[in-house]
């Protein structure tokens, strides 16, 4: 099967991988520059979000051709990975979590564009995307099983908030969050959880908490600790992606909810 993989930042190859193929896929939205490699039974496309180097800070982050590279190469799942700052104290810093919601109110790409696939009036694609959590749960009992292989503490749910970047958030704005019920924060994965599921793609997210946003805690993560656990990121992603692939070849990768559609 084929199973596409998204990484963010601190994680710019497959972790753990050996040798790559560079695979550039062009699609409607540009090009896209991802690698293929085979993993036992399952090929892997992945995609670095931000780019070796990273390149692309969040709003450069071409999530239309992401997904739409994803759809061209025929992925049957998408499992994305994201560093994340905790918004509920009570989340340790360097675990995991593996999201059931999402909080994305503004819907929209960096370039302030409706975050959509459907951008054209008459496209027999179009259609409103229907659901009660916006993660596949096939996927996400996955990555649970696979984080527990590996031994990594992981949380069965959680609100993941999706926030503009590049800048970090003020106080007020992550109380906000907090009162909203968001779990944890970054600025990636709204869009492509939501163009994931408009292509009907099973998706699931996970995060790795590398510090505490910004006053959630009575002092400040130090950045040192924050770019060491950015770090460490790397090899727990590793480690659990290498324990979940073989899992998809028995999960049930039906997508989250239906896409209500006019024609």
């Amino acid at each position: 099967m084929r199973v596409g993989v998204l990484t963010g930042t601190g994680t710019y190859a497959f972790p753990g991988a050996g040798e790559a193929r560079a695979d550039t896929v062009p699609t409607g939205f540009g090009d896209v520059h991802a690698t293929r490699l085979g993993l036992g039974e399952v090929e892997v496309l992945h995609i670095s979000r931000h780019e070796p180097g990273h390149r692309r800070l969040s709003n450069h982050v071409a999530h239309r051709a992401n997904i739409a590279a994803l759809i061209e190469r025929d992925v049957e799942a998408v499992i994305a990975v994201t560093v994340c700052g905790a918004v509920d104290p009570t989340v340790p810093l360097g675990s995991l979590i593996v999201f059931d919601d999402l909080h994305f109110l503004a819907n929209r790409l960096a370039d302030g564009s409706l975050c959509t696939l459907y951008d054209q009036p008459g496209d027999r694609l179009r259609g409103h995307w229907i659901y009660e959590s916006p993660f596949a749960p096939g996927l996400r009992e996955v990555l649970l099983a696979a984080s527990r292989e590996a031994g990594v503490p992981a949380r069965d749910g959680g609100c993941y908030g999706h926030v503009d970047g590049p800048r970090f958030n003020t106080k007020a704005e992550i109380r906000s969050l907090a009162a909203a019920g968001v779990t944890a924060v970054s600025q990636t994965a709204g869009p492509e959880t939501v163009l994931a599921g408009e292509a009907e793609l099973p998706y699931a997210l996970i995060g790795y908490a590398t510090d505490y946003a910004n006053g959630v805690k009575e002092e400040s993560t130090p950045v040192e600790e924050l770019v060491r656990l950015i770090g460490a990121s790397g090899e727990v992603f590793g480690s659990v992606l290498a324990r979940a692939l073989p899992l998809l070849a028995t999960a049930d990768l039906t997508p989250p909810g239906v896409i209500y559609r006019f024609e």
